[in-house]
Protein backbone atom coordinates (compact mmCIF):
# COMPACT_ATOMS: atom_id res chain seq x y z
CA UNK A 1 0.00 0.00 0.00
CA UNK A 2 1.00 3.47 -0.65
CA UNK A 3 1.57 6.26 1.92
CA UNK A 4 -1.11 8.08 2.63
CA UNK A 5 -0.39 12.65 1.77
CA UNK A 6 -0.54 14.40 4.44
CA UNK A 7 -4.02 16.97 3.48
CA UNK A 8 -3.32 20.52 2.50
CA UNK A 9 -5.88 21.36 5.04
CA UNK A 10 -3.79 19.58 7.80
CA UNK A 11 -0.84 21.59 7.03
CA UNK A 12 -2.40 24.64 6.75
CA UNK A 13 -4.09 24.04 10.14
CA UNK A 14 -0.36 23.20 11.53
CA UNK A 15 0.41 26.78 10.19
CA UNK A 16 -1.86 28.09 11.79
CA UNK A 17 -1.14 26.80 15.30
CA UNK A 18 2.35 27.50 14.72
CA UNK A 19 1.43 31.15 14.29
CA UNK A 20 -0.87 31.91 16.71
CA UNK A 21 1.98 30.03 19.31
CA UNK A 22 5.17 32.02 17.97
CA UNK A 23 4.34 34.47 14.71
CA UNK A 24 5.16 33.98 11.36
CA UNK A 25 8.94 33.04 12.29
CA UNK A 26 7.18 30.20 14.04
CA UNK A 27 6.04 29.00 10.67
CA UNK A 28 8.52 26.45 9.38
CA UNK A 29 8.26 23.48 7.32
CA UNK A 30 10.48 21.65 9.01
CA UNK A 31 8.71 22.22 12.62
CA UNK A 32 5.38 21.61 10.91
CA UNK A 33 6.46 18.24 9.11
CA UNK A 34 7.71 17.53 12.95
CA UNK A 35 4.31 18.46 14.32
CA UNK A 36 2.42 16.71 12.04
CA UNK A 37 4.82 13.26 12.21
CA UNK A 38 5.43 13.28 8.36
CA UNK A 39 8.66 14.40 6.33
CA UNK A 40 8.48 17.38 4.67
CA UNK A 41 8.39 16.22 1.14
CA UNK A 42 4.80 16.31 1.20
CA UNK A 43 4.72 20.06 1.80
CA UNK A 44 5.85 21.23 -1.86
CA UNK A 45 3.04 18.86 -3.36
CA UNK A 46 0.80 21.22 -2.00
CA UNK A 47 2.74 24.36 -1.76
CA UNK A 48 5.80 25.88 -4.17
CA UNK A 49 7.04 27.55 -0.84
CA UNK A 50 6.80 28.53 2.98
CA UNK A 51 5.36 32.07 1.12
CA UNK A 52 2.44 29.71 -0.94
CA UNK A 53 1.82 28.66 2.71
CA UNK A 54 1.77 31.62 4.28
CA UNK A 55 -0.80 32.92 1.92
CA UNK A 56 -3.14 29.67 2.43
CA UNK A 57 -3.10 30.51 6.03
CA UNK A 58 -4.38 34.47 5.69
CA UNK A 59 -6.92 32.82 2.98
CA UNK A 60 -8.10 30.34 5.31
CA UNK A 61 -8.18 32.75 8.22
CA UNK A 62 -10.20 35.16 6.11
CA UNK A 63 -13.15 33.10 4.84
CA UNK A 64 -13.40 31.40 8.34
CA UNK A 65 -13.58 35.00 9.93
CA UNK A 66 -15.55 36.55 7.75
CA UNK A 67 -17.78 34.29 5.06
CA UNK A 68 -18.14 31.29 7.05
CA UNK A 69 -19.15 34.02 10.52
CA UNK A 70 -21.65 35.41 8.39
CA UNK A 71 -22.70 32.42 7.51
CA UNK A 72 -23.82 31.22 10.63
CA UNK A 73 -25.07 34.29 12.17
CA UNK A 74 -27.47 34.18 9.21
CA UNK A 75 -28.26 30.74 9.68
CA UNK A 76 -28.52 31.22 13.31
CA UNK A 77 -31.07 33.88 13.59
CA UNK A 78 -31.85 36.25 16.07
CA UNK A 79 -32.04 39.94 16.22
CA UNK A 80 -29.32 42.51 14.72
CA UNK A 81 -28.27 42.69 18.69
CA UNK A 82 -28.11 38.95 19.09
CA UNK A 83 -26.27 38.84 15.73
CA UNK A 84 -23.26 41.30 16.61
CA UNK A 85 -22.84 39.62 19.95
CA UNK A 86 -22.68 36.15 17.89
CA UNK A 87 -20.45 37.64 15.54
CA UNK A 88 -17.89 38.68 18.27
CA UNK A 89 -17.74 35.41 19.99
CA UNK A 90 -17.23 33.13 16.85
CA UNK A 91 -14.61 35.63 16.01
CA UNK A 92 -12.67 37.53 19.17
CA UNK A 93 -13.76 34.65 21.94
CA UNK A 94 -13.24 32.22 19.93
CA UNK A 95 -10.39 29.20 21.79
CA UNK A 96 -9.39 28.85 17.80
CA UNK A 97 -9.83 32.33 15.77
CA UNK A 98 -9.39 34.63 18.74
CA UNK A 99 -5.28 33.52 18.97
CA UNK A 100 -4.95 33.81 15.20
CA UNK A 101 -6.66 37.07 14.71
CA UNK A 102 -4.32 38.80 17.86
CA UNK A 103 -1.26 37.26 15.61
CA UNK A 104 -2.09 38.50 12.87
CA UNK A 105 -2.23 41.95 14.33
CA UNK A 106 1.22 41.63 15.27
CA UNK A 107 2.16 40.17 12.35
CA UNK A 108 0.75 42.98 10.24
CA UNK A 109 2.67 45.80 12.54
CA UNK A 110 5.88 44.51 10.18
CA UNK A 111 4.47 43.33 6.81
CA UNK A 112 2.68 45.99 4.46
CA UNK A 113 0.70 43.42 2.69
CA UNK A 114 -0.45 41.21 5.57
CA UNK A 115 -1.79 44.67 7.06
CA UNK A 116 -3.55 45.63 4.39
CA UNK A 117 -5.37 42.24 4.27
CA UNK A 118 -6.18 43.42 7.97
CA UNK A 119 -7.03 46.27 6.94
CA UNK A 120 -10.33 44.84 4.43
CA UNK A 121 -11.39 42.50 6.85
CA UNK A 122 -11.90 45.00 9.69
CA UNK A 123 -13.77 47.10 6.87
CA UNK A 124 -16.03 44.31 6.67
CA UNK A 125 -16.53 43.80 10.22
CA UNK A 126 -17.06 47.14 10.83
CA UNK A 127 -19.53 47.61 7.82
CA UNK A 128 -21.49 44.42 9.76
CA UNK A 129 -21.62 46.51 12.86
CA UNK A 130 -22.93 49.55 11.24
CA UNK A 131 -25.34 47.80 9.67
CA UNK A 132 -26.91 45.95 12.72
CA UNK A 133 -26.33 49.48 15.11
CA UNK A 134 -28.16 51.53 12.58
CA UNK A 135 -31.26 48.79 12.72
CA UNK A 136 -31.41 50.71 16.17
CA UNK A 137 -29.98 53.71 16.00
CA UNK A 138 -30.33 56.53 13.71
CA UNK A 139 -27.66 59.15 13.90
CA UNK A 140 -24.40 58.21 11.16
CA UNK A 141 -21.95 59.59 13.97
CA UNK A 142 -23.40 57.75 16.41
CA UNK A 143 -23.07 54.26 14.51
CA UNK A 144 -19.57 54.81 13.62
CA UNK A 145 -18.98 55.85 17.48
CA UNK A 146 -20.62 52.85 18.87
CA UNK A 147 -19.15 50.74 16.18
CA UNK A 148 -15.80 51.70 16.72
CA UNK A 149 -16.24 51.36 20.62
CA UNK A 150 -17.59 47.85 19.74
CA UNK A 151 -14.58 46.87 17.74
CA UNK A 152 -11.80 48.27 20.15
CA UNK A 153 -13.64 46.96 22.91
CA UNK A 154 -13.44 43.40 21.77
CA UNK A 155 -10.10 43.73 20.66
CA UNK A 156 -8.57 45.61 23.44
CA UNK A 157 -9.44 43.29 26.73
CA UNK A 158 -7.28 41.21 25.44
CA UNK A 159 -4.57 43.23 25.86
CA UNK A 160 -5.81 45.16 29.07
CA UNK A 161 -3.74 44.34 32.79
CA UNK A 162 -6.45 46.48 34.91
CA UNK A 163 -8.56 44.82 37.07
CA UNK A 164 -11.94 45.93 37.90
CA UNK A 165 -12.61 46.09 41.59
CA UNK A 166 -15.64 43.00 42.35
CA UNK A 167 -16.01 42.99 38.89
CA UNK A 168 -14.74 40.13 36.70
CA UNK A 169 -13.65 41.39 32.80
CA UNK A 170 -16.41 39.44 31.69
CA UNK A 171 -19.33 41.22 33.51
CA UNK A 172 -17.50 44.69 32.31
CA UNK A 173 -17.53 43.47 28.82
CA UNK A 174 -21.18 42.31 29.12
CA UNK A 175 -22.64 45.59 30.70
CA UNK A 176 -19.92 47.46 27.92
CA UNK A 177 -22.01 45.72 25.54
CA UNK A 178 -25.34 46.16 26.75
CA UNK A 179 -24.48 50.35 26.59
CA UNK A 180 -23.37 50.05 22.92
CA UNK A 181 -26.13 47.71 21.87
CA UNK A 182 -28.58 49.92 23.63
CA UNK A 183 -29.86 46.89 26.29
CA UNK A 184 -31.32 47.92 29.66
CA UNK A 185 -31.24 46.64 32.82
CA UNK A 186 -33.37 47.22 35.48
CA UNK A 187 -30.32 46.07 38.09
CA UNK A 188 -26.88 47.54 38.00
CA UNK A 189 -23.87 45.33 37.41
CA UNK A 190 -23.67 42.89 40.25
CA UNK A 191 -20.25 43.37 42.06
CA UNK A 192 -20.23 40.31 44.34
CA UNK A 193 -21.77 37.48 41.83
CA UNK A 194 -19.44 35.42 39.87
CA UNK A 195 -16.04 36.12 41.35
CA UNK A 196 -14.95 32.85 40.00
CA UNK A 197 -15.19 33.78 36.55
CA UNK A 198 -12.04 33.84 34.51
CA UNK A 199 -11.03 37.78 33.06
CA UNK A 200 -10.49 37.52 29.66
Amino acid sequence: MGTTRTPRERWIEAGLEALSDGGPEAVRVEVLAKRLGVTKGGFYGYFADREALLEAMLDTWERESTDDVLERIEHEGGDPKAKIRRAGELTLSDDRLLPIDLAIRDWARRDAAVAERLRRIDNQRMALLRDMIGTFCSDPDEIEARSLLAFCAAIGAHFLAADHGDRTRAQVLARAADLLLDITHPESLPHRRGRGDRRG
